[in-house]
């Protein structure tokens, strides 16, 4: 049975999920962390000299995406009680 063909099943408007908004609010942090890092490494490039370029190049996109990746592992899933069983 097709839940779209069965024309009295409606669906709220659907919250956005605790998951999306842990990993923004993630995201946005470590970016501006970031941000406030590189100005003091500009300032002060020995506080990384001793990294290989490479690494450098690698670490920093890996700061936020691990952060965000890790909000969004532990924050609660967004229950849907208005979906029928099947799609919860």
């Amino acid at each position: 049975m097709n839940a779209h063909a069965d024309p009295k099943l409606t669906y709220s408007k659907p919250p956005v999920e605790t998951k999306v908004k842990a990993m923004t609010l993630a995201s946005y942090l470590a970016g501006v962390a970031g941000m406030a890092v590189l100005q003091a490494v500009a300032d002060d490039p020995s506080m990384i000299s001793f990294l290989p370029d490479w690494v450098e190049a690698i670490t920093l996109p890996l700061v936020p995406t691990g952060l965000s990746a890790l909000a969004g592992y532990k924050a609660r899933h967004t229950p849907r009680p208005d979906l029928p069983l099947n799609q919860q």
